[in-house]
């Protein structure tokens, strides 16, 4: 497994796991030292692919912590808390929010989900060098996934407007199952354009430590009696 020394090569590896504490303390997200050590390994592997693949516009690890560990961490609050949740992230890219949830929630089943091979490869990467067994890479697009089992929440940040997430992603929504978007500003355009059969459950503010921006979550599910398009 990647280990925190591997993060000082670009930031104190201690600075970073107290922001890390304090992140999570503030979120009301438990971490126990290993998971705080993969997190940070986390990191330490996105600097390392991002020189190659260009995972992500941020470089700094300071701020991936905050834009991306914290980002991702933020919504577990929001989420059903049932041991053995099925979980998609799709167009996970870098694999935020896939790999951190799965970090976090060892006894979740997470599937990073993006049709660009690179970033396919390198979440794979990530999952074997993490040591996460919970987390499955799949190099395609989510309309062409064919799971074993449908998925209780289907995740995205940065995938698409609410509209086009829907439609691409409720095909692999359990029947009861939630789709949940990521979004900055409250985003009341997308949900007034959404087809009448995803129903809103809930859109709440996100308070992410230290990221200074607007965050909301999008919770939505397809109303009863209502077949995916």
């Amino acid at each position: 497994m990647v280990d925190d020394q591997a993060v000082s090569v670009c930031a104190p590896a201690t600075t970073l796991a107290d922001e890390l504490v304090r992140g999570a303390d503030a979120l009301g997200v438990a971490l126990t030292t290993e998971q705080r050590s993969r997190l940070l390994g986390f990191i330490a592997l996105l600097v390392k692919w991002n020189r190659t693949y260009n995972l992500t516009a941020i470089r700094a690890p300071e701020r991936m912590l905050t834009h991306h560990l914290l980002d991702a961490l933020a919504v577990l609050p929001h989420l059903p808390q049932r041991a053995g949740l099925r979980v998609l992230d799709v167009g996970s890219g870098g694999g935020i929010p896939g790999i951190p949830l799965a970090i976090a929630r060892p006894d979740w089943q997470v599937a990073l989900a993006d049709a660009n091979h690179k970033k396919a490869a390198f979440l794979m990467q990530a999952a074997i060098e993490l040591r996460l067994p919970n987390a499955q890479a799949l190099a395609m697009r989510v309309e062409n996934l064919k799971p074993a089992a449908s998925y209780d929440v289907v995740i995205s940040r940065a995938f698409a407007d609410l509209a086009t997430f829907a439609a691409a992603a409720a095909a692999q929504q359990a029947p009861h199952g939630l789709l949940v978007a990521m979004k900055g500003v409250h985003p009341e355009q997308e949900i007034a354009a959404l087809p009448p059969e995803m129903r809103v459950l809930a859109a709440p503010a996100l308070t992410v430590p230290g990221l200074g921006a607007a965050r909301h979550l999008v919770i939505m599910q397809r109303a009863p009696g209502t077949v995916s398009r």
